[in-house]
């Protein structure tokens, strides 16, 4: 008699689940829904794998996927119910008799099972292969009415973690250029489509003319008034769409360089025409939108093409990719100067266009492990691109691996572009109880106070920032104390637990990054406790395979080989400390004064041309060194930076003259420097060597820069520079 009662009750609470339309999927362990497949897309088959699967895992059952009749109580993935979607927006319906219909546009029904499995099992995927979710008995769900639109169509950022894990991927949110753009041309594709390397010598006329010649090369821009470059480019057009008919989307923007567009006569006339160099890049892809109508076409409106173009106006089918790279990112870009000019950029381009695609960046290129609090400022942001009609958006928000909270970085900013209403601090939260378990709290006062830090500093952040520039501010002594504090009791919290210790220790890396940048350029300083951390650093670094710096691809193990090298001594022999500089011909004018005293104090600047570095632009530089009494001496060494990804390029050639009286000068040796064309940024020393001492008080240095950015470089055509920072004579 129990038995049958049990089975009674059961039976009832069964029923009773489609009376009140719930969907019954799983009771006790096992089975009790099936999972329709109403299509053959391939997008509707991984939705019905995904929750398939985890419905598996979280309760043990395994719901059968079949195509065919739906019966009552069966989850249907996929058909034709669109209605009210956007791009990648899904629906969940329940028809009163138990069954679930998931339907979706684009990828939308992937998001309607991973928003059901977020929502009902509890689900969180936090990095690559890394989840948690509620395993029970019963999957019970209620009865559903619900339209889940994306803020943007088209939402793309940075997690490393995609290339490891398709499934996060999908829990992300987010899509890739070769999604969607055809042979993957996504941005800065003039060289793709006409490499210069094949029409730079025969077609000079192809490129731009800058100073009163052609400049044809890598990074040059096109010469837009040039028909016959047109019609070759169109065609290459049409047979990269003819190689790949399922995508509709190309990218035809200029390469990755500022001021290097074309002041030919025809072009200068359409620039002055229509106020800005975007007049030009918007007339040559208006053509290409008529000549081939079906298709899209994005382009940039980035540096020199980020103000629109007075009269002439795209295309529908012209999207507009507009870039905040200049913008600092320590409060919203309605809250400060920087954002000013663009924000007048994107009202204007709004006004004229519908198509927008806008690229947000909250990364340190010349940092990558270093921290950068913008948490606070991604909500704002986000909302104001939809505001003003955004449809497309790229948040390059530094995801690599062991970068400054990357995990939480691209899960944060992937919840915020689905849906900016969302409280960001809530999310934060939300993401490190499950990343961080019991050091959650102690990261979590670490963050809140580094962005408390820095604003309160009034300092800057920026995309080429040095931790060195916040040394009085976010990284002065307490605040490092007290950060350090939090960390040690973050790794006790979890000590007992390898995952958890190893996700803190990654995250305190950036910190012990920003310790040893600033101890390098402290005079006084334990020795003993900077090798310690020194060796933490390495020791964590080589552990867990951090393999990138910066974005030229330094390597952190490399970083820790050059600091023992050149930051960790005691004292240098140099008869050059303290030596007064006076100018010859003298650095551009933010780095006079400053650079008159650190050229000979006896510390090296580090990888940001920010931090330490003396530099010239567009010309040559000379001065004299007063080593203020006669030395004796036979060698003189100037340390130059070279980073071509900021124009900064070795000189040619150094020359040196000595002097007893400042009057008459005895010449003491030159030195070449070979063309270097790696990317990596590197520390380079010239010197010029005598046979035998010489006696003198007064070095005169004279350098011989590039002055203009060579065919091969990023600024063809334009001033480059030279920075140097420590001078030693010996």
């Amino acid at each position: 008699m129990r038995v049958l009662r049990i089975i009674f009750l059961s039976a009832l609470l069964f029923l009773s689940a489609f009376a009140f339309g719930q969907s019954v999927l799983v009771r006790r362990g096992k089975p009790k829904a099936r999972i329709v497949i109403a299509t053959d897309k391939e997008i509707d088959q991984t939705a019905a794998r995904l929750l398939q699967h985890f419905v598996h895992e979280a309760s043990g059952a395994k719901l059968p996927v079949v195509r065919g009749n739906v019966l009552r109580g069966d989850i249907l993935i996929g058909g034709s119910d669109t209605t009210d979607l956007t791009d990648d927006g899904f629906r969940w319906s329940s028809n009163g008799r138990g069954t679930l219909h998931i339907s979706g546009r684009g990828n939308g029904t992937i998001y309607g099972v991973v928003a059901l499995l977020e929502q009902y099992l509890d689900m969180e995927y936090v990095s690559a292969n890394s989840y948690s979710l509620d395993r029970r008995a019963d999957i019970v769900l209620p009865q559903l009415d619900t339209v889940g639109n994306p803020a943007f169509r088209y939402r793309q950022s940075q997690a490393y973690g995609m290339a490891k894990d398709s499934v996060y991927r999908y829990f992300l949110r987010l899509e890739e250029p070769s999604d969607i753009f055809a042979d993957n041309l996504w941005v800065h594709t003039f060289d793709r489509l006409l490499p210069a390397e094949r029409y730079g010598t025969e077609h000079p006329e192809y490129y731009s003319f800058i100073q009163g010649r052609r400049h044809p090369g890598k990074a040059s821009q096109w010469c837009l008034s040039n028909d016959e470059l047109f019609e070759i480019v169109a065609e290459r057009i049409d047979s990269i769409f003819k190689a790949d008919p399922g995508k509709t989307m190309i990218s035809v923007s200029q390469n990755d360089s500022d001021r290097t567009y074309c002041r030919c006569e025809q072009c200068e006339k359409v620039n002055i025409e229509e106020g800005a160099p975007s007049g030009n890049y918007i007339r040559f892809l208006n053509r290409l939108a008529e000549r081939f109508p079906d298709k899209q076409f994005s382009t940039l409106a980035y540096l020199f093409t980020m103000k629109p173009p007075r009269h002439t106006r795209p295309l529908p089918n012209v999207n507009i990719m507009l870039c905040d790279i200049e913008c600092n990112r320590e409060v919203p870009l309605t809250d400060h100067a920087s954002g000013r000019e663009f924000i007048e950029a994107l009202k204007d381009w709004s006004a004229i266009s519908d198509n927008l695609f806008v690229w947000d960046y909250g990364i340190n290129f010349d940092n990558m492990i270093a921290p950068f609090p913008n948490f606070p400022v991604l909500r704002p942001n986000i909302e104001l691109f939809r505001k003003h009609h955004a449809t497309m958006h790229f948040s390059q928000i530094g995801g690599s691996y062991g970068g400054d909270f990357s995990e939480m970085r691209s899960w944060v900013v992937s919840k915020l572009m689905w849906n900016p209403e969302q409280d960001t601090d809530s999310l934060v939260r939300r993401f490190m109880k499950r990343y961080y378990g019991d050091a959650a709290p102690y990261i979590y006062d670490y963050e809140k106070l580094l962005e408390g830090a820095l604003l309160a500093s009034g300092q800057r952040l920026w995309i080429y920032d040095s931790p060195v520039s916040h040394k009085e501010g976010m990284f002065n002594a307490a605040c490092r104390k007290r950060y350090g504090e939090l960390f040690d009791r973050a790794e006790a919290a979890v000590a007992g637990d390898s995952v958890l210790l190893r996700r803190v220790r990654l995250t305190r890396l950036p910190l012990l990054y920003s310790e040893l940048e600033i101890l390098r350029t402290e005079r006084d300083k334990d020795l003993d406790a900077v090798r310690r951390k020194l060796e933490t650093f390495e020791t964590y670094v080589a552990r867990y395979g951090i393999e990138t710096l910066n974005e030229r691809g330094n390597s952190p193990l490399e970083y820790c080989k050059l600091y023992k090298e050149r930051y960790l001594y005691a004292q240098r022999e140099n008869i050059a400390a303290g030596a007064r500089i006076e100018w010859i011909v003298p650095p551009e004018q933010k780095y006079r004064e400053e650079g008159a005293t650190t050229l000979t104090d006896g510390l090296y600047g580090g990888a940001s041309f920010a931090d330490g570095w003396t530099g010239w632009e567009g010309c040559d530089g000379a001065f004299v060194l007063d080593l203020r009494s006669e030395r004796e001496f036979n060698s003189v060494t100037v340390d130059f930076l070279h980073q071509l990804g900021a124009w900064i390029l070795l000189p040619r050639r150094m020359t040196c003259r000595i002097s007893s009286d400042g009057s008459e000068w005895q010449f003491l040796g030159e030195t070449s420097v070979a063309e270097d064309r790696d990317v990596l940024v590197k520390f380079v020393p010239v010197g010029v060597v005598s046979e035998r001492p010489v006696c003198a008080r007064f070095v005169q240095i004279e350098i011989e820069g590039t002055k203009t950015c060579p065919s091969w470089h990023y600024g063809v055509g334009c001033p480059s520079w030279f920075f140097m920072d420590e001078i030693t004579v010996k």
